[in-house]
């Protein structure tokens, strides 16, 4: 039996219990009851009404899910915490998985640590990426077969670390926290996964 309560907990980055938080999980759920549904309204909430920094040339740079949420943008790894803070809330278990990928299109700016979350619902993991659909990109609340915002490149050095986490990966919330500007980020992305899955495999 696995162990859930870890992707329930309350975390620095993942402070489900911040009042902006609860305002705006219990203003997206209201009426809704079914724990699919709520993960759904949520993971579309934050894919498609919290822009990723990149895509909006934002230098508003967030880590922790209050944060991403008050200033309505992040990148992958802030939605990421914002999604787990909406979803623990109200119960539902999430969790991390990341994706090693390259920083720029044709791999010229090297590699970079892409991060999507996990959600168990009605017995399952479910994987879902809020990164954001611009620049052509199909994310989709897929409660089977994962439909991810990457696929991975046999061309590159792209593949998935296995399994998941319960927490971030502080080497990106401390750098997100350090960094002044979206070039602060790009410069400093970490390209390696740091400890071992709460869940190995995936």
């Amino acid at each position: 039996m696995i162990d859930l309560s870890i992707f329930l907990a309350e975390h620095p980055y993942i402070d489900h219990s911040s009042p902006r938080i609860r305002a705006k999980a219990g203003e997206l759920f209201s009426g809704i009851e079914s724990s699919l549904e709520r993960t759904r309204i949520a993971y579309e909430f934050v894919r498609d009404e919290i822009p990723h920094s990149f895509d909006i040339g934002s230098d508003a740079i967030t880590a922790r899910a209050s944060d991403v949420l008050a200033r309505g943008t992040g990148i992958c790894h802030a939605k990421a915490n914002l999604l787990a803070a909406l979803l623990r809330g109200f119960g539902i278990p999430a969790g991390f998985c990341y994706q090693h990928i390259t920083l720029a299109d044709d791999g010229s700016l090297g590699y970079c640590i892409h991060c999507y979350n996990a959600v168990h619902v009605e017995g399952r993991w479910i994987f879902l990426d809020a990164r954001g659909n611009a620049g052509g990109r199909q994310a989709l609340f897929s409660p089977g077969k994962p439909i991810l915002a990457y696929p991975n490149r046999s061309e590159y050095d792209e593949y998935f670390w296995k399994g998941i986490y319960a927490s971030p990966q502080m080497g990106v919330m401390r750098m997100l926290d350090a960094a002044v500007t979206r070039q602060d980020v790009i410069d400093n992305l970490q390209d390696y996964i740091e400890g071992e899955p709460d869940i190995p495999g995936w």
